[in-house]
C-alpha cells in the first residue's frame, strides 16, 4: 500500500459524500458541501402549507371608500413595517361593501404605495386623500408572505400600484 493510496477518494469529489453536521462550515454551505438532509436527493424543498404568493394579482383587492371608512388599522412587527386590517367596525362603510377583511395588508392609497411605511406615513396617506372615495389596495395575506423573503419585489408592486391591475372580488 502506497503512501498516497485514498488521497483522491479523501479529497475528490467523488469522495465527498454527505459531512455530519458537527463538521460542516460556512465554507461548506457555500461551496455546496452540505450536511445530510432528509429529503431524498434531487427533491425540491416544498412551499410552507400556507404560502399565499405575494406576486399573484389574485391574492389583492381594491376597494373604493367614503371617510370614515371604519376600518381600523394596526401596524405589523418592527420586523415588516406597514399596516395591516386589525378589525371592521360594525356598521360601517367598510363593513357594508364587504370586500376588506381582518388580517389585510395595505399595499398603497390610491396611485401612492404604502406597503413597509411606519403606521403614521401609510395612515396618514389615507388621511390625506382628497378623493371623495379613496382607493384602497391589499394584499389577502400575512406579512410573513409580503414582505419576508418569499415577497413582492419593490419593483412588482410599483407596478402593481401604478398599472392599477388589481380588481375587486
Amino acid at each position: 500500500m502506497g503512501l498516497f493510496d485514498g488521497v483522491k477518494e479523501a479529497f475528490g469529489a467523488d469522495g465527498m459524500g454527505d459531512l455530519d453536521a458537527e463538521r460542516e462550515t460556512p465554507i461548506d454551505r457555500w461551496m455546496g458541501w452540505n450536511t445530510k438532509t432528509a429529503s431524498a436527493p434531487g427533491e425540491v424543498s416544498k412551499a410552507p402549507a400556507d404560502f399565499i404568493d405575494s406576486m399573484d394579482e389574485k391574492n389583492y383587492v381594491t376597494v373604493s371608500l367614503p371617510k370614515p371608512m371604519g376600518i381600523v388599522f394596526e401596524e405589523n412587527d418592527s420586523e415588516f413595517g406597514g399596516i395591516f386590517v386589525l378589525e371592521i367596525s360594525e356598521g360601517s362603510n367598510a363593513e357594508t361593501e364587504g370586500t376588506v377583511r381582518p388580517g389585510d395588508q395595505l399595499v398603497a392609497v390610491g396611485t401612492s404605495k404604502v406597503s413597509g411605511l411606519a403606521f403614521e406615513e401609510a395612515l396618514g396617506t389615507i388621511i390625506d386623500s382628497p378623493d371623495e372615495k379613496t382607493k384602497l389596495v391589499f394584499f389577502r395575506g400575512p406579512s410573513k408572505f409580503l414582505y419576508g423573503p418569499a415577497g413582492a419585489s419593490a419593483e412588482w408592486l410599483d407596478e402593481l400600484v401604478g398599472g392599477a391591475k388589481v380588481e375587486s372580488t
